[in-house]
């Protein structure tokens, strides 16, 4: 029973202090409203209203929230590898572009679904094994590969949307994928398809894989401290590949999930618009979630509420967007406590000791 409680209050934890985070977040921001002459309790209430108060409201910020999860696991799994993998933003394209390719070949219908998330996985992933390679056997830094790596697909991106993948009924698009291939809407005249489950379910597999797995434990392990756990029988260039190629299966899914779980345009932009930045913002919903895959869900719902309901705050309260920008930046900030009052801890216990 113990070991049970010990365990809950480790999955836990992180929540915890992502909320820990938001709140102080918030704080804060109330704060820098009011110097600039906002009412707070007035713009969060709206932030809220138009976030989660009515089913349409709450489907968008959750399909918002969908992508978010992926790309903070996509970050997450590299930190607990001890790698600074901001790649993500590349294998999202990857995995869009890879969706709309399937998704617009006929196939069956009752594989054309599954076969397009495949496909598009494994893209994500195969745009991340050449920084992995280069990690383990060059030791390029993986944040110098990922950044060049980040813009050479950005330019293939937008090629393909552009060129190869054009829809030649409306050239600022892609071709839209077939409706076979595409996630199941689950509110009508929403944007809130099945690929929240998807995103939900990787999330939920990806921790298991961590915290309940011999592979796991040695990713985890090579993250806190490569020596050692070289010295106990882990290879840390097997984790370090392995952590790479996790992370790119969720960016891809992320990339997919905008194209064949996205009403009502079902294809990608030629200018990349709505996947652009996914990535990256991923890195902050990571970082909220404490690098952790359950942590990461809640503070991805959280970041698409802002999203949604900053269109609120400007309509009603008339705060403008820079302010809802301001609290990411803010609340990113504000993650850093927990880990400051760790080491303050470890420095006075190591102080007592002496």
């Amino acid at each position: 029973m113990s070991s049970l409680t010990e365990s809950f209050s480790k999955a836990v934890k992180p929540i915890t202090e992502g909320v820990f985070a938001i709140g102080i977040g918030l704080f804060v921001g109330a704060l820098l409203m009011l110097v600039w002459g906002f009412d707070p309790l007035r713009a969060y209430l709206e932030l809220f209203r138009g976030a989660f108060f009515g089913k349409f409201q709450m489907a968008t910020t959750l399909s918002y929230a969908t992508p978010y999860i992926l790309t903070g696991i996509t970050f997450a799994i590299g930190q607990r590898a001890g790698l600074f993998n901001i790649g993500g933003e590349g294998q999202v394209y990857m995995g869009a572009i890879a969706a709309v390719a399937a998704g617009t070949y006929a196939l069956p219908t009752s594989v054309h679904l599954l076969v397009t998330v495949i496909f598009s996985m494994l893209a994500g992933a195969a745009w991340a094994l050449p920084p992995a390679v280069l990690k383990v056997t060059r030791g390029v830094h993986e944040v110098v590969s990922t950044v060049m790596l980040n813009w050479t697909c950005v330019f293939l991106c937008r090629y393909l949307a552009m060129g190869p993948l054009v829809d030649p009924n409306s050239a600022e698009k892609t071709i839209s994928v077939l409706p076979s291939s595409r996630f199941p809407i689950l509110l009508s005249g929403s944007e809130l398809t099945a690929a929240i489950f998807a995103s939900v379910v990787f999330a939920v597999v990806v921790y298991i894989i961590l915290w309940h797995t011999a592979i796991g434990y040695e990713i985890r392990a090579v993250g806190l401290n490569p020596d050692a756990a070289r010295y106990g029988g882990i290879s840390p260039l097997r984790s370090t590949i392995l952590a790479f190629m996790l992370g790119g299966f969720a960016a891809g899914l992320a990339g997919a999930s905008q194209v064949i779980g996205r009403p009502p345009t079902w294809a990608i932009y030629g200018t990349l618009a709505n996947i652009t930045n996914l990535g990256f913002d991923g890195i902050a919903v990571a970082l909220i979630g404490r690098n952790h895959p359950l942590g990461a869900i809640i503070a991805a719902i959280f970041f698409g509420g802002l999203y949604t309901g900053s269109r609120y705050m400007q309509m009603y309260a008339r705060v403008p967007v820079e302010i809802v920008r301001a609290l990411h930046g803010i609340i990113i900030l504000a993650v850093a406590i927990p880990g400051l009052l760790d080491i303050i801890k470890k420095w006075w216990e190591k102080r007592r000791g002496k």
